[in-house]
């Protein structure tokens, strides 16, 4: 099957509010360093994908200004999903291995801060009979940690709220080496607990920051990402699954769809060192590691560095996170800090969607 990597990775500095800018002007910079990164101009790239959601700008077709800004005159080869941006790098990665396509460009960008970004979620929901409800995406976030704490197994998977300030503790004081983290530092999980329920049973810290920013990657094919990068980050496999839309009907302590794609993906035919996952609330990170073996002795192994980056708890664009999962994975094999590292992405509520890629750098 034909090569392809991720050959270059920037994003924004991640902020509660960036009302000064708007998303075009909060975009290019970030595009002006991925291109210039592999010294390629806008019209050099052969096919470019976006994701974005009309619902955050509040305007039918908002993604065609950002549009405007990367450039499509002369035409270009274009495409643009309604959904997380690491989806759009599935787009642009399917065009890279079928040929059509020796270079990609992928970006992302999400501004939170004009709305009620909880109440904007609701319009993601099964619109007949839990979108009428108007559940927030926080609440529905609690239903999921509350089952998970109750399950009959909390006990033997460790998952009760100590857990989820650990992982809140971790993530966040990992972040403090992300320069472009949102939310930095953080008090041990003992004092955390002490904290008041936002929802119970989750606390502040037990949820993403609400933010702006964007994010942007370039993908090249075989020799093309050698000649762009030193030691490109090959995309080994990428695959997605859905859950059924009705909440209902689901089980929401586990994430098979998550499982399946990580099969699919190649993920458990070789240990991995790091794993950057979508994981918007604490209590999601410890679903995807059940699935995805991390940390309990299957799977992936023990000794795999989870969300060095600090993760969505740290930074959680709506619309760019899961792309940047998959860019700080790509990052740290660009760098020499993995060799063999897993990216996962998520869409709509409670860990709807999964996305699972698997990353490999050249030998050093």
């Amino acid at each position: 099957m034909r090569e392809a990597a991720i050959v270059a990775f920037g994003q924004s500095d991640h902020r509660r509010d960036s009302a000064e800018v708007s998303e075009v002007e909060m975009l290019m910079p970030v595009l002006h360093e991925v291109l210039d990164a592999v010294g390629l101009r806008a019209g050099e790239i052969d096919f470019t994908c976006s994701g974005s959601s009309d619902y955050l700008a509040g305007r039918a077709f908002s993604f065609t200004m950002a549009l405007d800004g990367v450039g499509a005159w002369p035409p270009i080869s274009e495409s643009h999903v309604e959904m997380d941006g690491a989806w759009a790098l599935y787009e642009a990665w399917t065009r890279l291995l079928t040929g059509e396509a020796e270079t990609a460009l992928v970006y992302a960008y999400g501004k939170s801060s004009p709305g009620d970004l909880r109440e904007v979620l609701t319009r993601q929901l099964d619109p007949y009979y839990v979108a009428p409800l108007w559940p927030d995406s926080v609440s529905l976030a609690a239903l999921q940690a509350q089952a998970l704490l109750d399950a009959e197994d909390a006990e033997d998977s460790g998952a009760d709220e100590r857990a989820l300030a650990a992982v809140a503790a971790r993530s966040r004081t990992a972040a403090e080496d992300n320069p472009h983290a949102q939310v930095t530092g953080s008090p041990p999980p003992e004092a955390l607990l002490n904290e008041p329920y936002l929802v119970r049973p989750l606390r502040r810290h037990d949820c993403p920051p609400v933010g702006d920013g964007a994010a942007a990657v370039v993908l090249a094919a075989g020799d093309t990402a050698r000649r762009l990068c030193r030691r490109p980050a090959w995309i080994r496999g990428m695959d997605h699954r859905t859950e059924a839309h009705s909440l209902g009907v689901r089980d929401l302590t586990r994430s098979p769809s998550t499982r399946l794609a990580a099969e699919r993906a190649g993920a458990f035919e070789a240990p991995v060192d790091l794993a950057e996952l979508h994981a918007p609330f604490t209590s999601q990170e410890l679903i995807l590691r059940r699935e995805l073996g991390l940390g309990l002795g299957l799977g992936l192994g023990e000794g795999v560095r989870v969300n060095p980056s600090g993760g969505a708890l740290a930074a959680n664009p709506m619309m760019a996170a899961g792309l940047i999962r998959l860019g700080e994975a790509a990052a740290a094999i660009h760098r020499g800090a993995a060799d063999r590292a897993l990216a996962h992405a998520t869409s709509g509520p409670c860990l709807q969607q999964n996305l699972v890629a698997v990353l490999e750098g050249d030998v050093l």
